[in-house]
């Protein structure tokens, strides 16, 4: 549904922090689901963990924000324009490690939306089994 090239005009995250490689689902202003394909050459993997690398928590949390992103900047008129900003992170749970050759893929539901807030329920998924989820909450600015 949307590549890489896609993502980055809605996203201002580069290599090495741009953590989504393609929206495959998405229903404005509802939902989105975007992937994530988790390779031995993502740059944290240096030192999280030498010998038995594990993608750390956050950035499966900055995943799904990221994912977000792309389904809130959907609602605005000129997103080049805007930046959207974390709030809060809440009820955060991480199920079990992800490990390079994992595709992470991102789940999240808008819950409410007072423009220009949005709280979203997010999950992540390696193959059908939950990693992650956290209850997100995020504003659109302007730059």
């Amino acid at each position: 549904m949307m590549d890489i090239n896609e993502i980055m005009e809605y996203l201002p995250h580069r290599y090495p922090f741009l953590l989504v490689d393609r929206i495959v689902e998405m229903e404005a202003g509802k939902r989105i689901v975007g992937l994530k394909n988790v390779t031995q050459n993502e740059p944290f993997f240096q030192g999280h963990f030498p010998g038995h690398p594990i993608m750390p928590g956050v950035l499966i949390i900055e995943a799904m924000a990221q994912t977000a992103g792309v389904l809130s900047m959907q609602m605005v008129d000129d997103p080049s324009s805007k930046v959207i900003y974390f709030m809060s992170i809440d009820r955060a749970r991480f199920r079990q490690p992800v490990i390079p050759g994992d595709q992470l893929r991102m789940e999240l539901e808008v819950i409410k939306i007072r423009v220009p807030i949005m709280k979203l329920d997010g999950r992540a998924y390696v193959g059908d089994k939950k990693v992650a989820e956290a209850l997100l909450t995020a504003t659109i600015t302007d730059k």
